[in-house]
């Protein structure tokens, strides 16, 4: 059992921390801003796997998954101090199709620098839960106290095709160690999946058995290509 189930089912658990980023990138002069919503009465910086995520006036809702009728649609909500974040959907077309990523662990495993003395032996940048990927539909509201903004997943997106990308059985497209594939891990493996001491020879082979050992069994398994695919031979 992994120490993040054990803390889920734990009488007490530690506070629940919720981070986002929002990826601007894809629009000319766009960039990568990390927040937080000060969930928890945590009004400072959080640092969170190397990252420092700023506190923010941030309310967002709306994210539990369903298995049955439509999509969810989280709403995003950001104080306009200042009139910070209408300059920003100004700039960059009211941020329409920009990513945004919402990210949980428990207070517990945070960096040990977010301790006093910089000391957090629980520490764990593997420990959380599995990232959840949205996209801004639409500008919903705007005042001068705030702006709020639709999210819908990839699939719920305008004029988007499925699938975006080639199918392939055995092959991850993810950047070894990105925020995609998800690995932070201390432990290195050779080009053939073998553990290794020597930082210089940690690669990935790309293949679905790669993501096995480096994701055992409770943990989710990253990986980006679509192991169920079929080749079908024509008729």
């Amino acid at each position: 059992m992994s120490d993040l189930i054990r803390e889920i089912q734990a009488l007490a658990p530690s506070a629940l921390i919720e981070l986002f980023a929002l990826d601007t990138r894809n629009l000319d002069g766009g960039t990568l801003t990390y927040f937080h919503a000060g969930t928890n009465s945590v009004v400072q910086p959080i640092v969170w796997q190397g990252i420092e995520y700023l506190p923010m006036p941030v309310e967002a809702e709306g994210f539990d998954l369903v298995t049955q009728g439509t999509s969810p649609r989280p709403k995003f909500r950001v104080a306009n101090v200042g009139g910070l974040f209408s300059a920003e959907a100004r700039d960059y077309d009211d941020l329409v199709n920009c990513k945004v990523t919402r990210k949980r662990t428990h207070a517990k495993y945070l960096d040990s620098v977010n301790f006093p003395n910089g000391i957090n032996p629980d520490a764990n940048p593997a420990e959380l839960y599995p990232d959840q990927m949205w996209f801004v539909n639409r500008k919903t509201n705007e005042t001068n106290e705030m702006i709020e903004w639709e999210l819908v997943s990839a699939f719920d997106l305008k004029n988007v095709m499925l699938p975006a990308r080639q199918i392939i059985q055995n092959s991850c497209p993810f950047i070894y160690r990105s925020a995609e594939c998800g690995y932070t891990d201390n432990r290195f493996f050779d080009k053939s999946d073998n553990p290794t001491w020597d930082q210089r020879l940690d690669v990935c082979a790309k293949r679905f058995t790669s993501c096995e050992r480096r994701f055992p069994a409770p943990q989710v398994v990253r990986f980006g290509g679509f192991p169920g695919a079929m080749r079908y031979a024509d008729s």
